[in-house]
């Protein structure tokens, strides 16, 4: 998920109940649930390196312990008190555990597995910006503070936002039950069809940052790969899809697979999607391209009559 998504979370943790156990917990869990993400440093070696590295060992359950301690650092250091800091890293545990689970929620998923396995856990349920999520946890963020305007000029006890806090987390939990059950939905739709003449061999459903009726779609077969927008309240119209057409192995495909940029892609795509085409120049060379059909990024080559790769690169 975004990082307003993961502070905002954190801070909610820490308003529902956990504020008790540390009077440093709101900095404490904001930190922690963003701290995975410190691997955006990999982006001084460039977009391909951030690519490789993204939700990586800093996302997994093998390194959690230790991801624990920075904000626990951080806030000794800023306090310069060492009091209380058992307690610090219990939530810090919690804040960076609240990472992990967020961002296996979405499509984009998380190698929860390193450095034992690469594989990729993702439960597609919500984009990596949710607009919803960020009204309710808005929501539990400013309420308390109107509330508090409210009760200076009336003169009343202002309340502590905790029970908003524990709204939004209970939100949090039933719109994800919502949007599995919807996301089946989906995928039953998809599975139930055929596709010029034969069942498909996969189908994925990805969710939109908007609407939580509509998904972007795709169902595999052999030789195609069709793209649909589907609303699960609506009849599923199998003849509506974008089809593309999968090439037939070839000498430039296999070419651009020794390349960095493709050997990327190849670990990251859970839903490959390659095309070829002349390129423009040199003359009789082939542009290959890889993407995956839930986001837009790509590898890219230029490969020559001889296959052998003259360019290969990394974008969005």
């Amino acid at each position: 998920m975004d990082n307003l998504t993961h502070t905002l979370t954190g801070l909610v943790l820490s308003r529902a109940g956990l504020n008790r156990f540390s009077t440093h917990a709101p900095l404490v869990l904001m930190l922690s649930a963003n701290v995975p993400d410190i691997d955006i440093v990999a982006l001084t070696g460039g977009a391909l390196n951030y690519f490789q590295d993204h939700r990586g060992i800093t996302h997994s359950i093998a390194a959690l312990p230790a991801m624990a301690i920075l904000p626990v650092l951080v806030v000794l250091a800023v306090t310069r008190s060492t009091k209380g800091w058992k307690s610090a890293y219990l939530l810090s545990l919690i804040g960076v555990a609240s990472h992990l689970l967020l961002d296996w929620t979405n499509a984009y998923g998380i190698r929860l597995l390193l450095p034992f396995s690469g594989e990729w856990f993702h439960a597609d349920l919500n984009s990596v910006i949710d607009i919803w999520l960020w009204c309710v946890l808005l929501l539990a963020l400013i309420g308390p503070l109107l509330g508090r305007l409210v009760s200076s000029e009336i003169g009343a006890k202002p309340g502590s936002g905790r029970g908003l806090a524990i709204f939004a987390l209970v939100f949090f939990l039933t719109y994800d039950f919502g949007r599995y059950l919807l996301h089946q939905r989906a995928v039953e739709s998809l599975n139930s069809r055929i596709y010029n003449g034969v069942a498909p061999t996969r189908v994925g459903a990805f969710p939109e940052a908007v609407s939580p009726i509509r998904w972007v779609a795709w169902a595999d077969t052999p030789h195609t790969a069709t793209r649909f927008d589907v609303n699960v309240l609506l009849p599923f119209d199998p003849s509506s899809g974008t089809e593309f057409f999968k090439p037939d192995p070839a000498p430039a495909m296999e070419a651009a697979r020794q390349t960095g940029p493709f050997r990327a892609m190849q670990n990251f795509a859970l839903y490959p999607l390659w095309s070829l085409s002349p390129a423009d120049q040199p003359e009789g060379a082939t542009r290959v391209e890889l993407r995956d059909e839930r986001f837009p990024f790509a590898a890219t080559a230029i490969v020559d009559r001889s296959n052998r790769v003259l360019r290969s690169w990394f974008h969005y």
